[in-house]
């Protein structure tokens, strides 16, 4: 989002989700994420889910 200067309000609106879900993902602070909401968001951005998540112990 930053690369592209999007703003979190566009990207939910165009995903058709909650401003809330997107904005606890971009400041890395869900505790949980729907496959659906990953299914959109890897669409938005023409993306695969490594894009987007990286799994830390």
């Amino acid at each position: 989002m930053g690369e592209r200067k999007l703003k979190i309000a566009d990207v939910a609106r165009d995903i058709d989700v909650h401003r809330n879900t997107v904005a606890l993902l971009y400041y890395e602070k869900a505790k949980r994420i729907d496959f659906e909401v990953l299914e959109k968001l890897c669409k938005y951005f023409n993306c695969s889910i490594s894009d987007l998540l990286e799994f830390r112990v």
